[in-house]
């Protein structure tokens, strides 16, 4: 049975979606941007909204029972390609070794204009 995730420590569904599913042992996020929770302001630059959405996503997956070292596979949506040096600095830090598995795409636009967005696929605790 599949069960809906939702905290107020990441930033809210802005549409007809979950925050994130459960189901069987595993937790499968939405895409995460790097909204601040309780203000909805945004970072400026890259490495401060790869730090903000990746904090949400570990919010986000403390509250389905899971964690940052659970995590599997990610996949990261870029606006610019020239920033994934910075992106990955701080990505790097959030991640045990042996890192997930993992997809870089560049994109053309994301939700409220961000740089970046993530999404991960985790297994429970």
């Amino acid at each position: 049975m599949k069960k809906a995730i939702a905290t107020d420590k990441a930033p809210a569904a802005i549409g007809p979606y979950s925050q994130a599913i459960a189901v069987d042992g595993m937790v499968y996020t939405s895409g995460v941007i790097p909204v601040v929770p309780e203000t909805g302001a945004i970072p400026e630059g890259s490495a401060a909204q790869a730090q903000q959405a990746l904090t949400n996503l570990s919010n986000l997956l403390e509250a389905a029972g899971s964690g940052m070292q659970e995590v599997v596979k990610t996949t990261v949506f870029i606006k610019e390609m020239d920033d994934f040096g910075a992106i990955n600095e701080v990505y790097q830090n959030f991640f045990p070794e042996p890192y997930p598995a993992r997809s870089c795409v560049e994109v053309a636009r994301l939700p409220k204009d961000v740089m970046l967005e993530i999404e991960a696929v985790a297994l429970k605790k």
